[in-house]
């Protein structure tokens, strides 16, 4: 098989997704917000009670989030399946379980892969995805968003269902490390959406529940903010539509990152 990148089993994972995949579907429930809608409203929204700058935390889920990648971790998926005479996963269930625990992705998106064939598969979507690694790139505003937020002294922090190794390697290549204060990965506990990641980041920041904002593109990252306890919102650009994104009740859901920013700011300032 051209590309094979040999024995590297069930570790491949280490160097991109210790959990692999979204659904896209309409808008509904008028959550979702644009720029135009929150414009200067939003930067006016420096209230009293906002959370304290000092104390809050915003953490930011990667894929889908962040980084425009949704597409490429599809595309590695269905590609891996195809490799393996598999059947293929359309894109609503390749994309799903972005974020998810690798049996539990692989359960839904390749129902049919069996168990000794695993590290194979995991071997393939590697390949694919590291091909189409070098022409990813942030979301539009995701930069000025981080900037504006470091400026302002609020702690940021990565949940991820990246592993250690592939953030990482992304962190080093997009030059975002200094961005954060704390990360943590699926391999290093429980994948979403379990809350160990959150639970931790707030036990290492020294963070409460009321005071932390979980920011994500899935369901999944909304699921394990309601088990951690923390506030939570949407970006709907990323792996879930608005329908599912709206059924886990998050605070928000928004349609781009310039609004996300200036939510955030309107929350975050004192």
């Amino acid at each position: 098989m051209p590309g094979s990148l040999s024995s590297l089993g069930r570790r491949l994972l280490e160097d991109d997704y210790a959990s692999l995949l979204p659904s896209r579907r309409p808008s509904s429930l008028g959550l979702v917000a644009s720029s135009s809608e929150i414009g200067s409203r939003a930067l006016n929204s420096v209230i009293a009670e906002g959370v304290n700058v000092t104390q809050a935390l915003v953490v930011f889920d990667w894929d889908g989030t962040l980084m425009d990648s949704t597409g490429a971790i599809t595309h590695s998926i269905q590609s891996a399946a195809r490799d393996l005479g598999l059947m293929v996963p359309d894109r609503k269930q390749a994309s799903w379980v972005i974020g998810l625990g690798l049996r539990d992705s692989l359960k839904y998106a390749v129902p049919d892969l069996p168990e000794d064939r695993l590290s194979a598969f995991v071997e393939r979507y590697r390949y694919h995805y590291l091909h189409c690694e070098p022409a990813l790139g942030a979301f539009e505003g995701v930069v000025p968003m981080l900037e504006r937020l470091k400026s302002l002294g609020v702690p940021m922090a990565i949940a991820t269902g990246k592993s250690r190794h592939g953030l990482n390697r992304v962190l080093e290549q997009t030059g975002w490390r200094h961005f954060f204060a704390d990360t943590r990965t699926a391999d290093e506990g429980h994948p979403k959406p379990h809350p160990w990641m959150l639970l931790d980041l707030l036990s290492s920041l020294g963070s409460v529940p009321s005071q932390t904002i979980m920011v994500g593109d899935t369901t999944h990252d909304l699921e394990m903010a309601a088990s951690a306890g923390t506030r939570a919102v949407a970006v709907s650009y990323g792996a879930h539509g608005v329908d599912d994104l709206a059924l886990a009740k998050p605070e928000a859901i928004f349609s781009d990152t310039p609004s996300l920013a200036l939510w955030l700011e309107s929350q975050l300032a004192a």
